[in-house]
């Protein structure tokens, strides 16, 4: 206990430089500052979804009318942010950091949110690892004897911290946990800034589950006071932001004008993008999603979206990033690697033709496909930001119209949600915030859409599509039925899993992240 600070977690030998008192007391001195703000904001969250429940359609602001309308432009790329026609993700264990920074890709998004289980270890590891990464001593010594080692050329390290509405419980300002955001935010900040810059790079974040442009500006008042607090000019940081919920497609120019300064693009964080969908439309019959695998880009609002942020970043100067590509490559079964992977080019085919400047994949070994797509349409430009896409128009209704046209709920689409829904919830409760299942890295995302439609499935009475209605009964013999196909309840976490998850989706309340809910069962 120092100064209100209460650190209540033990710390490794190796790792105890990252709560330094100085570093400690900087991320206490943004919590204090700004907390107040962010709970306000989150408040502010559930008080629009109760007005969208009692009838308030969605819709592009009134009141920023003047900002959408205008001329204005971010601020120019730096040079090591300018090309990112591939990006790599993945947690923030020491080997995977090694490994994604040496893929060949043009950006690593270290992830310290949906790709990592929050466990005390893992936040504070993760910080070590990517301290020791900026400086390029990070080694790992696997147990079969091969060492880890960055290669001369590595990867734009990009850290994606914690969202808004998460804590960290392990420390304690003034007797209360202190945001997960800043957290994350500050010690990556705190340690690396000066090593960055002097390497000629720079602090670079990658922004998650952002619901409106007054949250963004929330950042930004937070970058200003941390660099001012450093003596680091404004402007240094630069964050991409991903529009993963709903109701932020209706503020992408409004986010990106309260970033200005700070701004690098926007990405089309599509799997929160169609979990925030079911979330905010939750109480709507004619909002039913079918089958999770039925929900792609090229359906109406999905398209509409992400046709939308392409226009928008290039009309003021930011990269427009694509989505994932959550395949993994097997090598037991050829034929599903060729099947998988000519859907991979597919969708990266159609994202380059559409005029994005770069996409995201989960595994190495589809950086090659990837990378030739993008290459193929940019050549040895960095970018392809002069498609200013003014054939796009997008309508209010083209966003809030969820809908799957011939869509279909299943039986396997049922069984799917609720065994990738257990299956993540044992991993990240076991301490894997990204778990191979059935050849895709499902993260938090993922598992999310698979708890929301069983919820929503359940809330508005549908059937799969033989008929048979989808009751809390049948749900809980699907769920009976998976657990004993992953080893029973007594496997690893499954009984807490399965408590988590029939929390999640026999309540008649929907809880906003299960996140939430499994971080108070995780070690």
């Amino acid at each position: 206990m120092s100064d209100g600070i209460e650190v209540v977690g033990p710390v490794a030998p190796e790792s105890t430089f990252v709560l330094s008192p100085e570093a400690l007391g900087f991320v206490a001195a943004l919590h204090r500052a700004f907390n107040p703000t962010r709970e306000a904001l989150l408040a502010g969250r559930e008080e629009r979804r109760e007005r969208i429940a009692a009838g308030e359609t969605l819709d592009f602001l009134e009141e920023t009318r003047e900002v959408r309308e205008s001329d204005w432009a971010v601020a120019v790329a730096p040079p090591d942010l300018d090309d990112r026609r591939v990006e790599i993700t993945g947690p923030c264990d020491r080997k995977m950091v090694i490994n994604a920074l040496n893929s060949g890709a043009r950006v690593f998004m270290a992830d310290l949110e949906d790709a990592s289980s929050p466990t005390w270890h893992n936040v504070v590891d993760g910080q070590r690892n990517l301290h020791d990464a900026v400086r390029r001593t990070i080694t790992f010594l696997n147990p079969d004897g091969r060492e880890y080692r960055l290669d001369d050329a590595v990867a734009t390290l990009v850290v994606r911290p914690r969202g808004w509405h998460l804590v960290e419980r392990h420390v304690l300002v003034d007797g209360t946990p202190i945001s997960g955001s800043l957290f994350d935010f500050g010690m990556y900040f705190f340690h690396n800034a000066d090593e960055l810059i002097e390497r000629g790079s720079g602090p670079y974040y990658y922004l998650p589950k952002l619901e409106s442009h007054r949250e963004a500006r929330l950042w930004n008042d937070v970058f200003d006071a941390a660099q001012d607090a450093l003596g680091i000019p404004r402007g240094t940081i630069r964050a991409t932001v991903l529009v993963e919920t709903l109701p932020a497609a209706f503020e992408m120019d409004e986010i990106l004008h309260a970033l200005r300064p700070h701004a690098a693009g926007l990405n089309a964080g599509r799997w929160d993008y169609i979990f925030s969908a079911i979330k905010t439309f939750r109480d709507r019959p004619d909002a039913v999603l079918p089958d999770r695998v039925q929900v792609t880009m090229t359906v109406p609002f999905m398209r509409a979206y992400s046709q939308l942020l392409i226009k928008t970043c290039h009309r003021r100067g930011a990269h427009a990033m694509g989505g994932m590509a959550a395949f993994i490559p097997t090598r037991k079964d050829p034929e599903v690697n060729e099947r998988a992977l000519a859907a991979v080019r597919a969708d990266k085919e159609r994202e380059a033709g559409d005029g994005f400047d770069g996409t995201w994949v989960a595994h190495p070994g589809l950086i090659p496909v990837a990378m030739e797509v993008f290459e193929g349409v940019l050549g040895d430009r960095p970018h392809q930001k002069e498609r200013l896409r003014d054939d796009v128009s997008v309508a209010a209704d083209d966003l809030a119209t969820i809908s799957v046209p011939e869509g279909t709920i299943t039986e396997d689409g049922l069984r799917l949600n609720v065994g990738v829904a257990l299956q993540y919830l044992n991993a990240w409760l076991l301490g894997t915030g990204a778990a191979a299942i059935n050849n895709l890295m499902e993260d938090a995302a993922t598992a999310e859409i698979s708890r929301a439609q069983v919820w929503q499935w359940l809330r508005h009475g549908a059937a799969t599509d033989g008929g048979e209605p989808i009751t809390h009964e049948r749900y809980r013999r699907v769920r009976d039925e998976e657990l004993l196909k992953l080893g029973g309840p007594a496997a690893g976490r499954y009984a807490d899993a399965a408590e988590v998850l029939d929390g999640l989706i026999l309540s008649d309340a929907f809880a906003p992240f299960l996140t939430i809910p499994a971080y108070a069962l995780l070690d």
